[in-house]
């Protein structure tokens, strides 16, 4: 019987990356888990031979033949796939595209593809398989939106995940979805709805895990109150560390947060998006209160918990001190590792919708829509201004004097905190060699009033 060839392929982007010269390449992010988890979909019965490349830490195999080639997308991968797709194409492969950007713009995906999955793939990547070993690729696998039933799910195939090349390798989900409306949110936009695991079948597969640490990749883990409870209770006996992603909302609850340090729960990431009220009922997220933030910041800290603070500049009523606002925000909450990122129309979501209704879309070039490069028109200040001050915003928060001062050495998540910062820091040297912020042709003195030259990277 004929053996079949997979490429499973997640297309690098401008994505934070660490290199470390000269042999070792590191993404300081956590191991992405959907090419691990499309290969433990493949069924067994079915003579195909399986190879996953993320091209964010590996070479994409170039010269290799494959069979079927299935590359998911984001919107900030989607032309680097696209330009793969046509690759294999060409030596003969067929090749399907899926992930949230195929889900959001199906058409623009289908002229790279034999076939474009959409939404999740518990059932529509297994019929995908067995319609390709049967000669009858469809065009079109679309599982339907909302919630799914995320029973019995097969574990994520991590034997095949590249060795060393994130600084998390072990990833989970628990959750999917998120019950919120955030404007620029593509989960939202995708309308995954929420769905939980069964709580016994996330915690042995934990079990099966190696090491004692690993991270959820839940958008909001702590949406559903009882059903986080529950988890976190049955965490507390593996005596794990991990972290993961929840909204400030969660920390008003003491039980809640009590659970979740007793848990293990060693960082997780937050975002409170910005210090201007008006800002976020802008991007309905006005469930986050700047009043509560330092209240917010002592339930973490004192059950000593790492925050990763997350902060998005661009929105309308932002001025240019903004940018040292913020900064001297998170000085003051002494949020151990924060991170910034601009206000980024994905396709699909209220934002988009909201701002090609009124022309303020700069251009639609995916590779730049990373959340690190301007795409939009600002209202009150020029791209270029919010480009200039995004860099400043990053200076500032990484200097080696505001890294002393948001961090203590007394706590015991010290070390942890300290690395990644000094990881942010490199990133910064990469921000700022970054000569191309905008497509060639794009006139980032759009809005504004600005005749300033660009800020120097220093």
């Amino acid at each position: 019987m004929k053996r079949y060839k997979m490429l499973i392929l997640l297309p690098d982007g401008k994505i934070h990356k660490l290199k470390i010269p000269p042999w070792i390449e590191t993404s300081f992010r956590e191991a992405p888990l959907t090419a691990t988890y499309l290969a433990a979909l493949v069924p067994g019965d079915l003579p195909i031979d399986v190879r996953i490349c993320d091209e964010s830490v590996s070479r994409v195999p170039v010269s290799e033949t494959f069979d079927l080639v299935c590359i998911s997308i984001i919107t900030g991968t989607a032309y680097r796939g696209y330009y793969w797709a046509d690759h294999f194409r060409s030596k003969g492969a067929k090749v399907t595209i899926g992930g949230v950007h195929a889900t959001l713009l199906p058409d623009e995906a289908a002229a790279h593809a034999d076939a474009v999955s959409t939404g999740f793939a518990e059932k529509t990547f297994p019929e995908l398989c067995r319609d390709f070993v049967a000669g009858q690729l469809k065009p079109l696998y679309a599982q339907p939106p909302g919630p799914q039933d995320l029973r019995g799910l097969p574990i994520a195939r991590r034997d095949l995940q590249k060795r060393f090349g994130y600084m998390m390798p072990n990833t989970m989900f628990a959750t999917r979805g998120c019950r919120n409306c955030c404007d620029f949110c593509a989960v939202v936009g995708a309308h995954f709805g929420w769905s939980t695991r069964p709580v016994q079948e996330v915690i042995d597969e934990i079990r099966s895990l190696p090491g004692s640490r690993f991270a959820f990749n839940d958008v909001s883990l702590c949406e559903d109150r009882e059903y986080a409870l529950e988890l976190f209770r049955a965490l507390k006996p593996l005596k794990k560390h991990w972290g993961g992603l929840m909204t400030t909302k969660a920390t008003v609850d003491e039980e809640l947060m009590d659970a979740l340090a007793e848990s293990g729960c060693a960082y997780m990431l937050l975002g409170f998006e910005s210090v201007m009220q008006r800002g976020l009922y802008t991007m309905r997220k006005g469930f986050n209160s700047p009043d509560n933030y330092f209240e917010v910041c002592r339930r973490l800290h004192d059950r000593g918990i790492i925050i990763q603070g997350c902060f998005i500049f661009g929105l309308d009523g932002e001025t240019r001190s903004i940018f040292r606002d913020t900064a001297d925000a998170v000085n003051e909450l002494h949020i151990d590792i924060p991170r910034y990122a601009l206000y980024t129309p994905f396709p699909g979501t209220e934002l988009y919708r909201r701002l090609t209704a009124t022309d303020r879309i700069l251009h639609r070039d995916w590779s730049y829509y990373d959340t690190q490069h301007v795409v939009i028109k600002p209202r009150d200040m020029s791209p270029r201004e919010l480009d200039d001050g995004f860099k400043l915003a990053w200076r500032e928060t990484f200097s080696m004097k505001s890294i002393r001062h948001r961090l203590s050495v007394k706590r015991k998540v010290y070390p942890v905190a300290l690395a990644g910062n000094l990881a942010y820091r490199l990133y910064i040297g990469k921000l700022c060699r970054d000569t191309a912020r905008f497509p060639e042709g794009v006139d980032p003195m759009t809005a504004g009033t600005s005749t300033e030259k660009e800020a120097p990277c220093t």
